[in-house]
């Protein structure tokens, strides 16, 4: 099948051409930026002649702000072929739904749809994916859609145009816009947000966290979010339950606070299942902390999220957002938000693919009766081993010689490692040759 994606050389558009593409669909892209440069990056063609496109596609999904939306919608609607579908991916539901009701032709289906999430995330297993089909309109593919992302682990959820604007002016509106106002406030008041980490809680380290992932992304993607009609209510709720608590405060009102407060808790619900997830992010941060303090003095590795970069040394010292590593007599200081600590079994891989190894003979007796693919075994366990290898065996009488050739890690000392690896043949009965 065939899916042109209007908007495709943008981020979230290009998602979902790796994403078509990824499962044999024939991906056309275009975009008013012309990059015809990004669609050959994501091996994909772009759409020269556009109306020549739009004709013979099977879907053709609209990726663009949502301030120009319908206007995409009313010029690319009216030239789709009979039995094909018209889907969107914006945040807000109303407005585009309406206008491919008003503009496909009557035999072109559509299908609203709101993947809650964004480019940035590796894949879609375990995201949400809200539909808003239309009756009498979706019937043929909202079904193929539908499996497709169930079958790549989405959670599908469905709801009509007005309920999910309604819904979203919540869940993305108010959320962003109290994030957004909070780094604003730190802006108003020249408030030293680098420097306020030296003495954060956990909670505090992880809002901060989420006020700077907003901030740091694209602006003209959640000014469009407010753009939601649903939003302006939402926004004179919040600005007004701000100004009343802070008039509770200013009035040194403790009882009228605290009234307040348990108010919203027992409208709030479950508040007990809420404190435990909560506890459990936090426990998730100080427990990657915990784990690099107790590898001072190792030797450990970690990825760099973002370039991919693996360092691996000696855990010299671990401070609150920071760690120093050592290899080779350079130190370097990563920061810890930026790297993931590998696990044992990860860092073996890594040194086993990144590293020439060095490789020793070592040939022994073995006692009677004993197992020399066994022996071998236990030899991969001494440090400084990448793995080991059984080459000759040599039977003479009540003898049996076996050498092993032993593949170490590069940056190992060779001697000292070959060293270990006899004592440890000596301690279960061999004679070393």
């Amino acid at each position: 099948m065939k899916i042109l994606i209007i908007g495709g050389t943008g981020e979230t558009g290009r998602w979902f051409v790796k994403f078509y593409k990824k499962h044999g669909y024939d991906v056309v892209t275009w975009g008013v930026n012309k990059r015809k440069d990004i669609a050959e990056s994501l091996g994909v063609r772009f759409a020269d002649d556009l109306d020549g496109e739009i004709r013979t596609s099977d879907i053709v999904m609209i990726s663009v702000p949502i301030n120009i939306t319908e206007k995409t919608i009313r010029d690319i609607a009216p030239k789709m072929t009979a039995g094909s579908l018209l889907m969107d991916i914006t945040s807000v539901k109303t407005v585009p739904v309406d206008a491919m009701s008003k503009y496909a032709p009557d035999d072109v289906e559509i299908l609203g749809t709101h993947p809650m999430f964004g480019p940035s995330i590796p894949d879609i297993r375990g995201q949400i994916v809200i539909f808003t089909p239309i009756e009498g309109r979706s019937a043929k593919w909202f079904p193929i859609i539908r499996s497709l992302y169930e079958e790549n682990g989405a959670h599908i959820e469905i709801m009509d145009a007005k309920e999910h604007d309604r819904m979203m002016a919540v869940v993305q509106g108010l959320t962003h816009f109290a994030y957004i106002s909070i780094g604003s406030v730190f802006m108003e008041l020249e408030f030293d947000v680098a420097r306020s980490r030296r003495f954060m809680s956990p909670m505090y380290d992880i809002m901060l966290d989420l006020v700077g992932r907003i901030l740091a992304q694209n602006p003209y993607l959640y000014a469009m979010i407010q753009m939601n009609p649903e939003v302006a209510k939402v926004h004179r709720a919040y600005i007004d339950q701000c100004n009343r608590m802070a008039d509770l405060v200013k009035n040194k009102d403790i009882e009228g606070f605290v009234n307040n407060m348990k108010k919203a808790a027992v409208h709030f619900g479950d508040t007990g299942s809420a404190l435990r997830r909560s506890e459990k992010l936090i426990g998730t941060k100080i427990a990657e902390h915990d784990e690099l303090v107790r590898s001072i003095g190792k030797e450990r590795a970690l990825r760099h999220i973002y370039s991919g970069v693996v360092h691996s040394g000696i855990v010299k010292k671990v401070a609150p957002r920071s760690v120093l590593i050592e290899r080779s007599g350079k130190i370097t200081e990563l920061l810890i938000e930026n790297v993931r600590l590998l696990d044992e079994q990860e860092h073996r891989a890594w040194k086993t693919a990144s590293q020439r190894n060095v490789t020793r003979d070592v040939s022994v007796f073995v006692p009677q009766r004993s197992d020399p693919e066994i022996i071998k075994t236990i030899i991969t366990e001494v440090d400084g081993v990448v793995g080991a290898d059984i080459i000759d065996v040599f039977k003479k009488q009540n003898d049996t010689s076996v050498t092993f050739r032993i593949a170490i890690f590069g940056d190992s000392n060779a001697a000292l490692v070959q060293g270990s690896v006899e004592t440890l043949l000596r301690g279960i009965g061999c004679t070393v040759r």
